[in-house]
């Protein structure tokens, strides 16, 4: 059973607020591939759009350019293998889904792949064109049209990091294969 729920889309951008690792799925109906990416975040609220780097050299960025869409999923600390290992290949040298075993669901607006196990969210992008931003900076823009959360750590547009659920915790990339999954949450008191 799926623990995953439709997120509002006016709580879109908080699935990437504070700057996660994240994983950029694509397909041209064809061909997929998934890989890791530590630059991602959200550029406007209504509607909601993101904004993510994906270098020229590649195989993520032929398929998104050619099918006009990507998909944005968010990987817990129980992912950090898979998440090193999607981002330490070309999708060039064969399907990452069928390479690591990852099961994927089809997205329900844009049939994207989406990953849910080890996952704590995942989103679904149409491409905005910017052709100078896209060769000039490796920058991508997206219109999140569908998203969806686990709700053991996100629940009525809110992240929920606490004991109950370390493994979803999610995680941001240090560099040398080394990660730091999010901590406990801490309120602001008014002053």
């Amino acid at each position: 059973m799926s623990h995953f729920l439709p997120v509002a889309l006016e709580h879109a951008s908080r699935l990437l607020n504070h700057g996660p690792t994240i994983l950029i799925t694509s397909t041209d109906g064809t061909r997929r591939n998934v890989m890791a990416a530590a630059w991602s975040t959200p550029v406007e609220f209504t509607p909601p759009r993101i904004a993510v780097v994906i270098d020229k050299s590649t195989f993520t960025r032929e398929l998104v350019i050619s099918s006009g869409k990507f998909g944005i999923c968010v990987p817990g600390a129980a992912a950090i293998d898979m998440t090193y290992a999607v981002g330490s290949i070309s999708g060039k040298e064969g399907d990452k889904f069928e390479r690591y075993g990852l099961a994927s669901a089809n997205g329900p607006v844009l049939g994207l792949p989406v990953i849910e196990e080890g996952c704590a969210a995942w989103l679904e992008c149409r491409l905005i064109r910017e052709q100078h931003t896209e060769e000039a900076y490796d920058t991508f823009f997206g219109e999140v049209v569908a998203a969806a959360a686990d709700r053991r750590v996100f629940d009525n547009g809110h992240w929920l990091f606490d004991a109950s659920n370390p493994g979803l915790h999610t995680i941001h990339h240090l560099g040398a294969g080394k990660f730091a999954p999010a901590s406990s949450i801490v309120s602001a008191k008014p002053l």
